[in-house]
């Protein structure tokens, strides 16, 4: 079973819009696990204080070391096979050969950072991957690890009723995906392209795939390999 463990300020944001759909009765199911780990609980002081002012002046709290370390360690025991994530705009972007993988293990410890950012040290010393879902600024990483495991649990065994509807989205195959379709016949004015309706399956998917590397040209053309020169 996958087990995710985030580790978070804010664990009330958790599992949010994961405990709905496919992903929420998955979760009722047991086809997966989320549990959170609150940061506050390992803070220092009368006021368990998490953060403290940056080493050589700037504006902004860091998360501390020790206080997420120690988060980290409750989250994840001695000898847990799982990968540790942080969240984080400068990490590796977050597309969907990654999500497979990680989709095939054994689950993910998510670390949800706030502030200016967290201690390098304990990004070091706890092995954490940096993951980022796009080049943009979140308030908080919790946002970006709901994100990343929705499009983890989709691809868990049993989570989606038809495993095809999953192989011909966008990204699966390296290019964006195809148009869809379906009742009305018309709809102002504009027809389903006769092709669908035409009960030629070979036509079709050769439809769908010439629609597919167009639209990837169109909007995407970085997914594409470049020209093999002359």
């Amino acid at each position: 079973m996958f087990r995710a463990s985030i580790v978070t300020l804010y664990p009330d944001m958790f599992p949010g819009p994961l405990g709905q759909s496919l992903a929420g009765r998955a979760l009722e199911r047991g086809d997966w696990a989320l549990e959170t780990t609150h940061i506050r609980e390992f803070g220092v002081g009368r006021h368990r204080t998490v953060d403290d002012t940056p080493s050589g002046g700037s504006a902004g709290m860091v998360l501390r070391a020790d206080v997420l370390a120690a988060a980290i360690d409750a989250a994840s025991a001695p000898g847990d096979p799982r990968p540790r994530y942080l969240m984080s705009p400068r990490g590796r972007p977050l597309k969907q050969d990654l999500v497979r993988e990680i989709a095939s293990g054994p689950g993910a410890v998510i670390v949800c950072g706030r502030f200016e950012g967290v201690d390098e040290r304990v990004i070091e010393g706890r092995g954490l991957t940096e993951i980022s879902i796009g080049d943009y600024i979140l308030s908080g990483g919790e946002m970006a690890a709901l994100v990343m495991l929705d499009a983890i649990v989709r691809l868990l065994p049993g989570v989606m009723g038809n495993a095809e509807s999953g192989e011909a989205e966008s990204f699966e195959g390296g290019l964006l995906e195809h148009p869809h379709y379906t009742r009305p016949a018309e709809w102002e004015g504009r027809g389903i392209p006769p092709i669908l309706t035409s009960g030629d399956h070979g036509a079709i998917a050769r439809w769908r795939r010439s629609e597919a590397e167009r639209l990837t040209r169109e909007r995407r053309p970085d997914l594409l390999p470049p020209p093999e020169s002359a």
